[in-house]
């Protein structure tokens, strides 16, 4: 084909406005008013979105890729059936190339910039960078491209990266049906000594009278992409002065090595520390972000490369969450330390911060509670605690667990907490947002789900899949029973068992003969949780202390040994095996509660080997416990080896499997599900998780056993539950403020899996 003309193909920046943004993406007008409000913008050139089209119409593949486009849309929630989808259009794209007359006007453009210059190749597809959507991240940059042949590569593979699977689920989330196209920005690279966002109002708060700057060594793909933990910079718009300063600790920088190919350069403890912007530079990257803000006419997420002594600006686009953001704090409120949102509300105290649960008794009522990290026997602290704030642990860790029951708002992987705040310090803590702000902050007065039950004129989704809740104390079980739930699929044994032993090892209660002082609290705990659920199903799960944990306690170093990693240690089923007069102890509790409630079942976790749980069940059919009628048996499904395993358990008489997301994907993948460090490592939906859970639950199906998963990811994430429906689970257990999404989530699915059928 002949190209009509040059500018219908291919466009200087400078000679691009926002009025551009259908033919030249949202990133490529972006660009172009930035150098037309004479901004220092590298110098480049954007391919057109007919660039794309004409290409993909003379390769003789348009018609196709819209026809499979529209199916992937409709089947995004199909990992296995989307991901098929992609490959077969990202073919298409590839068979069809670059059109020769094309290809022509790229290179000629590529050749201007000056011999062998090398280049960042950078998707800007149509709906891209907009204030509604920003999509960012999810197409294709490329960057240190060099020659003629590796330009016309990296264009193909931005024009690829329209159909990847993400990008698909992102367009179908957000109600995108048209075809897509994909205009491609390419610049002179940045070799930045420095680099990394600014954005013109601060996106956790919604405060726009502030700038606030993140900002790393080397190359701006750490801080974009979340590899090191940048330096942190709040300016004052008004007067650009620094409201607050976080240094990140940046292990390692990104620079470009020979060859223009990228270079991974370790930091020493130093450097990894050290302030990576001066003042002068500071205020330079905050006046360029407000010139920009200023231009667009409103709040700017920017990208920013400082290289021999030059600030540039490499991206800009409109901040997508302000207007899903609640009232910000004033400026007086200064962000003190920041982490993972692990349990919503907002609290304001005084500080406290303790070194062992040994110093609870200092906590008073109402303050915030800081801690390094906290375990099992941390729990009276925490209820009298307004708030808590960790340095360490993960979404899932004992700290976010236990908050989100009691409703106490919790930030967890701090890293600095204990150190940054200090005791007497009056601060507000929202577990939202992740951050701790000086002065108090009133709250607008919210009742958690736990607390409220469901209204009765309000009639709850009914769905096939059962939906159970996570249990760990008996405070709130009233109120959690009154809510559309169908029993409890998980209640945790260990704060029970914590408060039940005041503080103690159980071995120092045997060791003094007072095991009957733990059977009987424990009757009264799981006792009273049962009788409020009643007749609906409690599955109570044995304790799953670890060593660590153990030790903590009273005595506990006499009696625990010291383990590398006890979370792969001695626990679980192993343990009972091991020391069958503690286990008894559970039995013998579990067995007086049954007499009066027999909807309890025992529920065996952290199973590895056929050989144990057959060892474990031999005690359990020994006991009182054993020989009640109708106990209904369950195994956590933990453990990988359980997909090898669950027939055999199937066959020693288990007649219930609870998939544990959180353990199992971080042993699929290899990953501490507590690190705050490698937190965007631990993903439930991963392929490989999902074919673990997906064999389980076909497993039970097979031998017409119960199946249960218990987790957050089928409440926060439509596509799992999607998935878990689709396999044939027969229930999920959530925690209680989770139900209603829960519910909801899943008749959704369900009446997506009718429909189908209906076909």
């Amino acid at each position: 084909m002949d190209a009509r003309n040059d500018v219908t193909y291919v466009r200087d920046i400078s000679e691009l406005t926002i009025n551009d943004a259908e033919e030249a993406g949202g990133k490529g007008a972006n660009m172009g008013e930035l150098a037309a409000a004479k901004l220092p913008v590298p110098p480049g050139f954007v391919l057109l979105r007919d660039c794309y089209r004409d290409s993909m119409r003379a390769g003789g593949v348009d018609a196709e890729l819209s026809a499979l486009h529209r199916e992937a849309l409709d089947n995004f929630a199909d990992t296995g059936r989307l991901t098929e989808l992609c490959e077969r259009m990202q073919g298409l794209v590839h068979k069809a190339g670059v059109d020769d007359a094309i290809q022509r006007l790229i290179l000629s453009a590529y050749h201007r910039l000056g011999d062998g210059a090398v280049v960042a190749v950078r998707s800007s597809a149509t709906g891209e960078d907009g204030a509604d959507a920003s999509f960012a991240g999810m197409n294709a940059t490329i960057t240190n491209v060099s020659g003629d042949d590796g330009l016309l590569d990296a264009v193909l593979r931005c024009w690829m990266s329209l159909f990847s699977p993400r990008v698909i689920t992102y367009r179908a989330s957000r109600g995108f049906t048209s075809d897509p196209a994909m205009a491609v920005v390419v610049q002179q690279m940045v070799d930045s000594e420095k680099a990394g966002v600014a954005f013109t109002a601060d996106p956790s708060t919604g405060a726009q009278d502030r700038v606030v700057i993140e900002a790393a060594f080397g190359l701006g793909e750490v801080v974009v992409s979340g590899k090191v933990e940048p330096d942190t910079y709040i300016v004052s718009k008004e007067n650009p002065q620094p409201l607050d300063i976080r240094l990140g600790h940046k292990a390692f920088k990104i620079v470009r090595g020979d060859g223009g190919r990228d270079t991974v350069v370790d930091l020493d403890e130093a450097q990894a520390d050290s302030r990576v912007l001066t003042e002068e530079e500071l205020r330079s990257i905050a006046q360029l972000a407000i010139a920009t803000e200023k231009h667009n006419g409103c709040p700017q997420d920017t990208e920013w490369a400082i290289s021999n002594g030059e600030t540039y600006l490499v991206q800009a686009r409109p901040i997508t969450t302000l207007g899903h953001t609640t009232p910000p704090p004033s400026a007086k409120h200064v962000v003190l330390a920041r982490g993972l949102a692990a349990a919503p509300g907002i609290a304001s105290g005084k500080v406290r911060v303790l070194e062992t649960p040994e110093e609870g008794d200092r906590l008073q009522e109402g303050e915030i509670l800081v801690a390094q990290m906290t375990n099992p026997d941390w729990l009276p602290t925490i209820r009298r605690a307004a708030a808590l704030v960790t340095d360490t642990g993960g979404m899932t860790c004992h700290a976010a667990i236990v908050a989100r029951e009691l409703g106490v708002p919790c930030i967890v992987g701090t890293r600095t907490g204990t150190r940054d705040l200090h005791d007497g310090t009056t601060v507000t803590v929202d577990g939202a947002r992740g951050e701790v702000v000086s002065g108090r902050v009133e709250p607008t007065p919210t009742v958690s789900a736990a607390q409220r039950p469901v209204p009765a004129q309000v009639a709850a989704e009914v769905t096939g899949t059962k939906v159970y809740v996570n249990l760990a104390m008996p405070d709130s079980a009233e109120a959690v029973a009154a809510q559309a739930v169908d029993g409890v699929g998980l209640l945790r044994a260990e704060f029970m068992l914590t408060e039940a032993l005041a503080g103690r090892h159980p071995r120092d209660l045997i060791a003094h003969g007072e095991q009957n002082t733990l059977v009987e609290k424990m009757v009264s705990s799981v006792g009273r949780i049962a009788a409020a659920f009643a007749p609906r199903p409690v599955i109570y799960r044995a304790t799953d202390f670890r060593t660590n944990e153990f030790r903590g306690l009273k005595g506990g170093e006499t009696y625990e040994p010291v383990e590398h990693n006890p979370m792969i240690g001695y626990r679980g089923c192993y343990r009972y095996v091991n020391e069958p007069d503690l286990f008894a102890l559970e039995l013998e509790a579990l067995a007086r509660v049954r007499e009066q409630s027999p909807n309890v079942g025992l529920m065996i976790p952290f199973v590895r080997t056929k050989w144990e749980l057959e060892k474990c069940l031999s005690l359990v059919d020994a006991s009182p416990l054993g020989r009640q009628r109708g106990l209904h048996r369950w195994v956590m499904a933990e453990v990988p080896s359980v997909v090898h395993w669950l027939p055999q358990y199937i066959g020693m008489g288990i007649d219930g499997v609870s998939i544990g997301s959180n353990d199992l994907t971080q042993l699929v993948l290899g990953v501490d599900r507590d690190s705050d460090v490698c937190a965007e490592l631990f993903d439930e939906s991963d392929a490989a998780v999902l074919d673990a859970i997906g064999q389980i639950i076909s497993t039970a199906r097979k031998y017409g056993i119960t199946s249960s998963l218990c987790g957050q990811a089928p409440s926060t994430k439509p596509a799992f539950a999607e998935h878990l429906v689709r396999m044939g689970i027969t229930s999920v257990s959530v925690n209680p403020d989770a139900v209603d999404t829960a519910r909801r989530v899943i008749a959704a699915a369900e009446r997506r899996l009718l429909l189908e059928a209906a076909r």
